[in-house]
Formats: structure tokens, sequence, C-alpha cells
């Protein structure tokens, strides 16, 4: 990715947070580090991957740079101007103009085959019957061990505490990076398991091999 696109993207991203903040959460694309944070734990083997608000593709880059396939990549956006770019940055993916809270209304996949989800949604903004509806819609498609990442500005979790348990879901906070404008931290969200699931279940095991729970 050149100079000349990053501060293209840039531009772009800062030109539809003027235009509509609530939506677009940041004046600006999230970083490298960010980036590398939110996707650290994914793997070819974890696709198909859902994206929710990718915006310019920063995550999608280095999901792809990790080995995830990109007509594994399903790319959730609702900002036309951002769909259209996506369209073009990544020909092979499914890329779908639409809202995340909807995802429970449509067919995406057969089944759960989604190993994760990443999540670039300005979720501090938005209700709590929104966040709700963007949970449940995306834990329909995530197979048993898979999980949702995301990020915050703020200093907690950005699903309070009553809807993941209303969910059955627990976060862990994964890490946090000050060289992020402005700095962020990443949450692992996964569906709460019984004590012996957890203990013998490899696939969960390798998902809670970080900090305490943080929901």
């Amino acid at each position: 990715m050149t100079s000349a696109t990053t501060c293209s993207d840039t531009f772009q991203f800062f030109r539809l947070w003027i235009a509509n903040p609530l939506r677009v959460a940041a004046v600006a694309p999230s970083g490298a580090t960010l980036a590398r944070l939110m996707t650290q734990e994914i793997s070819p083997d974890d696709g198909p991957v859902i994206e929710l608000g990718p915006g310019t593709g920063v995550f999608t880059r280095t999901l792809l740079a990790r080995g995830v396939r990109e007509s594994d990549l399903t790319l959730v956006e609702y900002g036309s101007d951002f769909t259209r770019m996506l369209q073009l940055r990544f020909p092979r993916a499914r890329v779908l103009w639409m809202d995340a809270g909807q995802l429970a209304r449509f067919d995406l996949f057969s089944g759960a085959p989604v190993g994760a989800v990443v999540s670039g949604l300005p979720l501090l903004s938005m209700s709590p019957r929104k966040v709700t509806s963007i949970l449940q819609g995306a834990f329909s498609y995530v197979r048993p061990g898979g999980a949702f990442y995301q990020f915050t500005y703020g200093p907690r979790c950005p699903v309070p505490r009553p809807i993941l348990d209303r969910l059955g879901l627990k976060a862990t906070r994964v890490g946090h990076t000050v060289r992020n404008l402005p700095p962020a931290a990443v949450y692992r969200i996964v569906r709460r398991q019984p004590i012996g699931i957890m203990r013998g279940g490899f696939g969960e095991t390798r998902r809670m091999s970080g900090e305490g729970p943080a929901g």
C-alpha cells in the first residue's frame, strides 16, 4: 500500500466522519499496529471470516497477510462510498452493502461455519438494542470455538455486561496499543461454556489463553 493511498484513505475517512460522526467512529483509519492486534489470533483455518465495518480495508489487508483467503472474507459495510472502494480492492471477497444490525435477517451462510468475526463498528455510539442485534446476528453464523473481535477507544469492553450475560457471552481483553490514533484496546468475545467443557475443549482453551475476563 503506497503512501499516496494511505493519504487518500485518511482524507476519505475524515470526510465521511465529518458527514456522519456517529456512524464513522474515528477521524482516521485504524493503524497497522491495531490491525495486527485485532487479527493476531486469526489463521487461515478460521475461515470463513466476517468483517463488520471494514471501512477502507485496513483489517482486511492484515487478514490477507495472515493467510486468510480473500474468497473466505465476507465484508459487511453500511457506507456506500466504502462499499464501492472495498469491491474494487478485494474483488474475490463477498462485499455486502448492509446494516450489521440486520445480520440475522439474511441467510449469509448455510449453518454456522464462521471461525471469526472482526468488528470495526462504533459500538459505544450505538443503542443497547442495536449492539444486541449485531452480536446475535454475528453469533448465529459463528461455529463453536469461534470468536468476535472488537476494538474500542474506551477504558472497558464496549459491550455492557448485561448484554453479554443475556446472550451467554464473555469478553476478554486481548491487549491494547498506544500506537494508534486514538489509542485502542481489543476484546475477544466468545460463547460461555460449562467449566468441564472449557477445561477439556481444545479449541476453546486456545482462545482463552490470555488475560482474565473483562466483561
